[in-house]
This record gives C-alpha cells, structure tokens and sequence, in this order.
C-alpha cells in the first residue's frame, strides 16, 4: 500500500511539473516582456530626468553668460536666444523685457511681456506678472494700458491692489482727483494691501485734497 501511495505521489507531482513547465512556455514571454518593460521604463525615466536636469543647466549657463553682457541691448539679444522650458522661459523672458526697458527699447519690452502674457505653457502668476509689467510701461495707448489695468484689477487676482493704485494713478494723470481718492480709499479698506501700498495711497489722498479716517480710540 506504502508503495502505492509513492507511485502515486511520484505521478501528481510529474504531472504537476509537466503542467508548470507547460504554464512557462505557454505564458512565460507574459513575464519576460513586463520585466523588459518595468527595467525600460526605468532606464527611459532615469534618462529623461537626466536629460531634464542637463537642459535646465545649460539653460543656466545660457542666462548667467547674457547676464554677463554690459551693453543692455546685447543682454537682450543673448537672453533672447536663451532655449528655455517651463518656468525658466518665464524667468527668461522677464529678463529679456528688463534688457530691453533699459536699453530704452520700449516696444520690444511690451512685445516681450505681452507674448508671455499668453503664453499657456507657463504658469498664470508669471502670465498675470507680465501683463503687470507691460501695462507700466510708457505707451501712447492709454486705453490698452487701463483696460489691462481693470482686468488684472479683479478681486481675488494676485496682482489686483497694485493694478489698482496704477489705475488711480492714471486718473490722477486725467485730472480726475475725484475718482484717483475713491480708488485709494478702496485701497486703504482692502485687508490685503501691505504696509507699504497702504502708506502710498494716504500720501496721495492727502495730495489731492482728500482726508483720511482715523477710527476713534476706544
């Protein structure tokens, strides 16, 4: 019986083996192929973050030797030049505009700024800092300048308080004191305005002939 019992055992796990070898011919290029994928993919994000890294710092490289250049205008020219991604063009760009703001070249600046403005590929608060920008910068088109303005103006918007004080500013320029005190005393009233804008705008009130209120102590 003892024997028996052997044989059987010996023949269910022959053909157990059998079965598992046929399972690994069968299906064995299953696992062959996901090994083959999960070490690619590893190499290829390896070398993509290589490749990443490399980039960022020849893009580096790029701005440090532009930013070396005396003459404004060659600094804009090689920042120009500079191949960027992501949120190095920003950076790149906003240097760009300045070279060009102090080499005088006004409408290359505004050019600049306005091209990041829409461009979707980088992020909205370097977007939303370059419309800023650009709407300071002198230009005959008043009413390009006031409508940027009004637009980056917008409660909750990053750059509302100071798009605001150029908008009083601007009324200031019209000759309508008037409306320039209303705009900084909503400034004044906004709990977001620093130190700084909060002291600007009281200045300007008391310029134009306007008052502030004081809260009575307690």
């Amino acid at each position: 019986m003892s024997d028996t019992d052997s044989f059987i055992d010996e023949v269910t796990d022959e053909v157990r083996r059998d079965a598992l070898y046929g399972y690994i011919r069968r299906y064995g290029w299953l696992a062959v192929s996901a090994i083959v994928l999960l070490v690619g993919g590893a190499a290829y994000n390896e070398y993509n973050k290589a490749s990443q890294q490399s980039a960022a710092q020849a893009a580096g490289d790029s701005v440090l030797a532009a930013m070396g250049e005396d003459d404004p205008q060659a600094r804009a020219a090689a920042l120009a030049g500079v191949e960027a991604e992501g949120s190095a063009v920003a950076v790149t760009a906003l240097l760009t505009a300045g070279a060009q703001q102090e080499a005088s070249d006004f409408v290359g600046a505004t050019a600049t700024l306005q091209a990041l403005a829409v461009n979707p590929d980088v992020p909205e608060i370097y977007r939303d800092l370059a419309a800023f920008k650009a709407a300071l910068l002198p230009s005959d088109e008043l009413a390009v300048r006031k409508a940027a303005l009004e637009t980056l103006a917008q409660p909750g918007a990053p750059f509302a308080l100071l798009a605001q004080e150029q908008l009083g500013l601007m009324q200031v320029e019209a000759g309508d004191n008037d409306a320039a005190i209303a705009t900084m005393r909503m400034i004044l009233e906004d709990a977001a305005a620093t130190r700084g804008l909060r002291e600007r705008a009281q200045t300007l009130i008391v310029a134009l002939g306007g008052t502030i209120d004081v809260p009575a102590a307690e």
